[in-house]
Protein backbone atom coordinates (compact mmCIF):
# COMPACT_ATOMS: atom_id res chain seq x y z
CA UNK A 1 0.00 0.00 0.00
CA UNK A 2 2.73 2.54 0.97
CA UNK A 3 4.61 1.77 -2.26
CA UNK A 4 1.25 2.57 -4.48
CA UNK A 5 0.98 5.66 -2.43
CA UNK A 6 4.68 6.66 -2.94
CA UNK A 7 4.49 5.94 -6.72
CA UNK A 8 1.23 6.59 -8.06
CA UNK A 9 0.54 9.65 -5.19
CA UNK A 10 3.14 10.97 -3.62
CA UNK A 11 5.92 11.33 -6.42
CA UNK A 12 3.64 12.82 -9.64
CA UNK A 13 1.97 15.06 -6.72
CA UNK A 14 5.55 16.63 -6.08
CA UNK A 15 6.79 16.59 -9.85
CA UNK A 16 3.54 18.55 -10.59
CA UNK A 17 3.61 20.96 -7.64
CA UNK A 18 7.46 21.91 -8.15
CA UNK A 19 7.03 22.16 -11.72
CA UNK A 20 3.82 24.58 -10.99
CA UNK A 21 6.22 26.46 -8.59
CA UNK A 22 8.90 26.73 -10.68
CA UNK A 23 6.49 29.11 -12.44
CA UNK A 24 7.85 32.01 -9.54
CA UNK A 25 11.12 33.00 -9.09
CA UNK A 26 10.16 33.13 -5.07
CA UNK A 27 9.40 30.45 -2.29
CA UNK A 28 5.73 29.33 -2.35
CA UNK A 29 7.04 27.43 0.44
CA UNK A 30 8.35 30.20 2.36
CA UNK A 31 4.92 32.05 1.60
CA UNK A 32 2.57 29.16 2.58
CA UNK A 33 4.49 28.65 5.71
CA UNK A 34 4.63 32.78 6.63
CA UNK A 35 0.49 33.01 5.70
CA UNK A 36 0.32 29.78 8.67
CA UNK A 37 1.91 31.71 11.27
CA UNK A 38 -0.17 34.72 10.50
CA UNK A 39 -3.11 32.44 10.38
CA UNK A 40 -2.37 31.27 13.77
CA UNK A 41 -1.58 34.22 15.49
CA UNK A 42 -4.87 35.46 14.61
CA UNK A 43 -6.50 32.13 15.21
CA UNK A 44 -5.18 32.83 18.84
CA UNK A 45 -6.04 36.57 18.44
CA UNK A 46 -9.75 35.57 17.63
CA UNK A 47 -10.25 32.76 20.34
CA UNK A 48 -8.50 34.68 23.41
CA UNK A 49 -11.32 37.13 22.26
CA UNK A 50 -14.13 34.75 22.26
CA UNK A 51 -13.28 33.17 25.61
CA UNK A 52 -13.06 36.78 27.16
CA UNK A 53 -16.74 37.91 26.04
CA UNK A 54 -17.99 33.88 26.79
CA UNK A 55 -20.25 33.16 29.54
CA UNK A 56 -19.22 29.14 29.58
CA UNK A 57 -15.03 30.34 29.31
CA UNK A 58 -14.04 25.99 30.23
CA UNK A 59 -16.32 24.91 27.09
CA UNK A 60 -14.98 27.27 24.65
CA UNK A 61 -11.26 26.95 25.68
CA UNK A 62 -11.65 22.94 25.59
CA UNK A 63 -12.91 23.64 22.10
CA UNK A 64 -10.30 26.19 20.97
CA UNK A 65 -7.64 23.81 22.16
CA UNK A 66 -9.46 20.86 20.37
CA UNK A 67 -9.89 22.82 16.82
CA UNK A 68 -5.96 23.32 17.27
CA UNK A 69 -5.41 20.05 17.86
CA UNK A 70 -6.83 18.68 15.29
CA UNK A 71 -5.06 21.46 12.72
CA UNK A 72 -1.72 19.86 13.66
CA UNK A 73 -3.09 16.55 13.50
CA UNK A 74 -4.21 17.14 9.68
CA UNK A 75 -1.30 18.53 9.05
CA UNK A 76 1.45 16.05 10.65
CA UNK A 77 -1.01 13.65 8.44
CA UNK A 78 -0.43 15.42 5.08
CA UNK A 79 3.89 15.91 6.27
CA UNK A 80 3.84 11.83 6.96
CA UNK A 81 2.13 11.06 3.43
CA UNK A 82 4.01 13.59 1.38
CA UNK A 83 7.08 13.26 2.92
CA UNK A 84 7.61 10.52 5.51
CA UNK A 85 6.19 7.64 3.20
CA UNK A 86 9.88 7.57 1.78
CA UNK A 87 11.22 6.03 4.82
CA UNK A 88 9.34 3.46 4.12
CA UNK A 89 9.50 2.74 0.73
CA UNK A 90 12.90 4.04 -1.42
CA UNK A 91 16.01 2.36 -1.02
CA UNK A 92 18.39 4.68 -2.50
CA UNK A 93 20.92 2.56 -1.95
CA UNK A 94 20.03 -0.39 -3.04
CA UNK A 95 18.55 1.49 -6.36
CA UNK A 96 21.98 2.89 -6.90
CA UNK A 97 23.61 -0.20 -6.44
CA UNK A 98 25.85 1.27 -3.59
CA UNK A 99 27.88 -0.42 -0.65
CA UNK A 100 27.88 0.03 2.75
CA UNK A 101 29.86 -2.59 3.88
CA UNK A 102 31.96 -1.64 7.11
CA UNK A 103 35.16 0.52 6.11
CA UNK A 104 38.84 0.44 6.96
CA UNK A 105 41.00 3.26 9.15
CA UNK A 106 43.23 2.98 6.03
CA UNK A 107 40.62 3.60 3.28
CA UNK A 108 38.88 6.29 5.29
CA UNK A 109 42.23 8.05 5.64
CA UNK A 110 42.64 7.69 1.78
CA UNK A 111 39.69 8.93 0.99
CA UNK A 112 39.81 11.74 3.67
CA UNK A 113 43.19 12.85 2.11
CA UNK A 114 41.54 12.84 -1.52
CA UNK A 115 38.90 15.37 -0.88
CA UNK A 116 41.44 17.40 1.54
CA UNK A 117 43.60 17.32 -1.91
CA UNK A 118 40.48 18.48 -3.82
CA UNK A 119 39.76 21.26 -1.68
CA UNK A 120 42.75 22.13 -1.78
CA UNK A 121 42.98 22.07 -5.71
CA UNK A 122 39.40 23.86 -6.44
CA UNK A 123 39.86 26.41 -3.16
CA UNK A 124 42.65 27.71 -5.36
CA UNK A 125 40.46 28.18 -8.48
CA UNK A 126 37.56 29.97 -6.87
CA UNK A 127 37.05 33.49 -6.43
CA UNK A 128 37.85 35.22 -3.13
CA UNK A 129 37.51 38.12 -1.11
CA UNK A 130 39.91 40.85 -0.47
CA UNK A 131 40.03 38.61 3.66
CA UNK A 132 40.53 35.30 1.64
CA UNK A 133 37.08 33.60 2.19
CA UNK A 134 35.28 32.54 -0.96
CA UNK A 135 33.20 35.01 -3.06
CA UNK A 136 30.94 33.55 -5.18
CA UNK A 137 28.20 34.66 -7.33
CA UNK A 138 24.79 33.63 -5.33
CA UNK A 139 22.53 34.05 -8.50
CA UNK A 140 25.33 32.67 -11.03
CA UNK A 141 25.61 29.51 -8.31
CA UNK A 142 21.42 29.08 -8.25
CA UNK A 143 21.82 29.38 -12.27
CA UNK A 144 24.28 26.73 -12.82
CA UNK A 145 22.16 23.95 -11.00
CA UNK A 146 20.47 23.14 -13.90
CA UNK A 147 22.32 20.55 -15.23
CA UNK A 148 23.92 19.34 -11.82
CA UNK A 149 22.42 16.34 -12.12
CA UNK A 150 23.12 15.25 -15.60
CA UNK A 151 26.19 13.68 -15.10
CA UNK A 152 24.81 11.27 -12.02
CA UNK A 153 22.29 10.46 -13.10
CA UNK A 154 23.50 8.54 -15.81
CA UNK A 155 25.21 6.39 -13.38
CA UNK A 156 22.52 5.72 -10.90
CA UNK A 157 19.46 6.71 -13.21
CA UNK A 158 17.22 6.53 -10.17
CA UNK A 159 18.53 10.48 -9.81
CA UNK A 160 16.86 11.19 -13.09
CA UNK A 161 14.10 13.92 -12.72
CA UNK A 162 12.75 16.64 -14.14
CA UNK A 163 14.80 20.19 -13.35
CA UNK A 164 12.47 22.89 -11.63
CA UNK A 165 14.57 25.72 -9.81
CA UNK A 166 15.78 26.02 -6.51
CA UNK A 167 14.68 28.80 -4.40
CA UNK A 168 16.59 31.32 -2.07
CA UNK A 169 15.14 31.87 1.11
CA UNK A 170 14.33 35.90 1.90
CA UNK A 171 14.14 35.15 6.24
CA UNK A 172 17.37 33.26 5.83
CA UNK A 173 18.47 34.61 9.35
CA UNK A 174 15.60 32.75 11.17
CA UNK A 175 16.42 29.76 9.02
CA UNK A 176 20.04 29.97 10.87
CA UNK A 177 18.43 30.62 14.25
CA UNK A 178 16.74 27.15 13.86
CA UNK A 179 19.70 26.03 12.74
CA UNK A 180 18.90 25.14 9.18
CA UNK A 181 21.04 25.32 5.64
CA UNK A 182 17.97 24.57 3.67
CA UNK A 183 14.77 22.63 3.14
CA UNK A 184 12.50 20.33 0.87
CA UNK A 185 8.80 21.68 1.22
CA UNK A 186 6.72 18.22 0.66
CA UNK A 187 3.65 20.38 -0.01
CA UNK A 188 5.18 21.93 -2.46
CA UNK A 189 7.89 20.51 -3.92
CA UNK A 190 10.05 23.05 -3.43
CA UNK A 191 14.16 22.85 -2.34
CA UNK A 192 14.69 26.07 -0.51
CA UNK A 193 17.89 27.00 0.59
CA UNK A 194 19.34 29.48 2.84
CA UNK A 195 21.36 32.30 1.52
CA UNK A 196 22.73 33.88 4.62
CA UNK A 197 25.08 31.35 5.90
CA UNK A 198 28.68 30.89 4.38
CA UNK A 199 28.21 30.82 0.45
CA UNK A 200 30.98 28.31 0.01
CA UNK A 201 28.56 25.73 1.34
CA UNK A 202 25.62 27.06 -1.23
CA UNK A 203 26.12 24.35 -4.24
CA UNK A 204 26.38 21.42 -2.23
CA UNK A 205 23.15 22.56 -0.23
CA UNK A 206 21.30 23.15 -3.50
CA UNK A 207 22.50 19.64 -4.64
CA UNK A 208 21.31 18.24 -0.86
CA UNK A 209 17.85 19.72 -0.83
CA UNK A 210 17.52 18.62 -4.64
CA UNK A 211 18.22 15.21 -3.54
CA UNK A 212 15.58 15.34 -1.29
CA UNK A 213 13.17 15.82 -4.82
CA UNK A 214 14.52 12.77 -6.31
CA UNK A 215 13.39 10.95 -3.20
CA UNK A 216 16.23 10.69 -1.61
CA UNK A 217 14.87 10.49 2.11
CA UNK A 218 17.60 10.24 4.99
CA UNK A 219 19.55 12.39 5.10
CA UNK A 220 23.02 10.52 5.61
CA UNK A 221 22.45 9.12 1.96
CA UNK A 222 21.44 12.62 0.93
CA UNK A 223 24.50 14.42 1.96
CA UNK A 224 26.33 11.34 0.39
CA UNK A 225 24.53 12.01 -3.45
CA UNK A 226 25.10 15.72 -3.15
CA UNK A 227 28.84 15.17 -2.59
CA UNK A 228 29.09 12.82 -5.65
CA UNK A 229 26.51 14.94 -8.13
CA UNK A 230 28.62 17.91 -7.34
CA UNK A 231 31.94 16.21 -7.91
CA UNK A 232 30.70 14.74 -10.92
CA UNK A 233 29.47 18.15 -12.08
CA UNK A 234 33.20 19.17 -12.21
CA UNK A 235 32.10 22.94 -12.16
CA UNK A 236 34.59 24.31 -9.87
CA UNK A 237 32.15 26.51 -7.60
CA UNK A 238 29.76 23.01 -7.03
CA UNK A 239 32.99 20.52 -6.47
CA UNK A 240 35.20 23.18 -4.13
CA UNK A 241 31.45 22.80 -1.82
CA UNK A 242 31.45 19.47 -2.21
CA UNK A 243 34.55 19.00 -1.08
CA UNK A 244 34.97 20.75 2.20
CA UNK A 245 31.70 19.22 2.78
CA UNK A 246 33.10 16.06 2.40
CA UNK A 247 36.09 16.88 4.37
CA UNK A 248 34.31 17.77 6.85
CA UNK A 249 32.57 14.55 7.56
CA UNK A 250 35.11 12.34 6.56
CA UNK A 251 37.61 14.67 8.84
CA UNK A 252 35.42 14.78 11.57
CA UNK A 253 34.76 10.49 11.41
CA UNK A 254 38.93 10.19 10.70
CA UNK A 255 39.89 12.28 13.85
CA UNK A 256 37.79 9.39 15.98
CA UNK A 257 39.41 6.48 14.20
CA UNK A 258 42.96 7.83 14.33
CA UNK A 259 43.62 11.04 15.24
CA UNK A 260 47.50 11.12 14.41
CA UNK A 261 46.66 10.67 10.89
CA UNK A 262 43.92 12.95 11.10
CA UNK A 263 45.81 15.76 12.44
CA UNK A 264 48.38 14.93 9.18
CA UNK A 265 45.40 15.51 6.64
CA UNK A 266 44.48 18.41 8.85
CA UNK A 267 47.69 20.07 8.31
CA UNK A 268 47.64 19.61 4.53
CA UNK A 269 44.55 21.73 3.88
CA UNK A 270 45.67 25.64 2.48
CA UNK A 271 45.36 28.49 4.20
CA UNK A 272 42.28 29.36 1.72
CA UNK A 273 40.00 26.06 2.80
CA UNK A 274 40.96 26.87 6.36
CA UNK A 275 39.37 30.30 6.35
CA UNK A 276 36.94 29.58 4.84
CA UNK A 277 36.33 26.04 7.53
CA UNK A 278 37.02 29.01 10.04
CA UNK A 279 34.26 31.13 8.66
CA UNK A 280 31.89 28.32 8.82
CA UNK A 281 32.08 28.04 12.40
CA UNK A 282 31.94 31.31 13.49
CA UNK A 283 28.78 32.04 11.80
CA UNK A 284 27.55 29.28 13.21
CA UNK A 285 28.84 29.74 16.57
CA UNK A 286 26.67 32.74 17.23
CA UNK A 287 23.48 30.66 17.12
CA UNK A 288 24.69 27.83 19.89
CA UNK A 289 22.54 27.34 22.80
CA UNK A 290 19.66 29.42 22.06
CA UNK A 291 16.44 28.25 22.87
CA UNK A 292 15.54 28.22 19.09
CA UNK A 293 17.83 26.21 17.90
CA UNK A 294 17.69 23.80 20.69
CA UNK A 295 13.80 23.73 20.34
CA UNK A 296 14.13 23.43 16.09
CA UNK A 297 16.91 20.42 16.70
CA UNK A 298 14.55 18.67 19.54
CA UNK A 299 11.36 18.44 16.68
CA UNK A 300 13.69 17.74 13.66
CA UNK A 301 15.43 14.21 15.64
CA UNK A 302 12.05 13.47 16.63
CA UNK A 303 11.05 13.49 13.65
CA UNK A 304 14.17 11.60 11.96
CA UNK A 305 13.67 8.94 14.91
CA UNK A 306 10.11 8.51 14.09
CA UNK A 307 11.67 7.08 10.66
CA UNK A 308 14.00 4.74 12.16
CA UNK A 309 16.65 7.45 11.90
CA UNK A 310 17.72 5.79 14.92
CA UNK A 311 20.90 8.23 14.81
CA UNK A 312 18.80 11.24 15.26
CA UNK A 313 20.92 14.52 14.19
CA UNK A 314 24.17 12.19 14.30
CA UNK A 315 22.89 10.23 11.23
CA UNK A 316 23.85 13.11 9.59
CA UNK A 317 27.74 11.66 9.86
CA UNK A 318 26.87 8.23 8.66
CA UNK A 319 27.37 9.29 4.67
CA UNK A 320 30.92 8.35 5.65
CA UNK A 321 30.33 4.66 5.02
CA UNK A 322 28.72 4.97 1.59
CA UNK A 323 31.92 7.95 0.73
CA UNK A 324 34.38 5.61 1.38
CA UNK A 325 33.23 2.49 -0.38
CA UNK A 326 32.31 4.48 -3.72
CA UNK A 327 35.43 6.18 -3.59
CA UNK A 328 38.12 4.11 -2.68
CA UNK A 329 37.61 1.50 -4.70
CA UNK A 330 38.36 4.23 -7.65
CA UNK A 331 41.39 6.14 -6.14
CA UNK A 332 43.00 2.73 -5.44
Amino acid sequence: MKEWLSEHIVKPYHSGMAKLCDNVSFSVAELVIALAVIGLLAYIIARLIIVVRAEKKGKKIAFSFLYLILAIIIIYGGYTLFWGVYYDTQDFVTDAGLSEEAISVEDLAYVTSYFAYQANAYGALVERDENGLYLGDEAEIFKMSEHLYDEISKEMPCLSYDYVKPKPIYFSRLMSMLDFTGFFFPFTGEANLNVDSPLCFLPVTIAHEMSHQRSVAPEQEANFVAIVSCMEYGQMDYCYSASLLAYIHLGNALKEADEDVWRVVAQSLSDEVWADLNNHTQYWKQFEHTIAKEASNKVYEGFLQSYGQTMGLRSYGACVDLLVNYYAPKLR
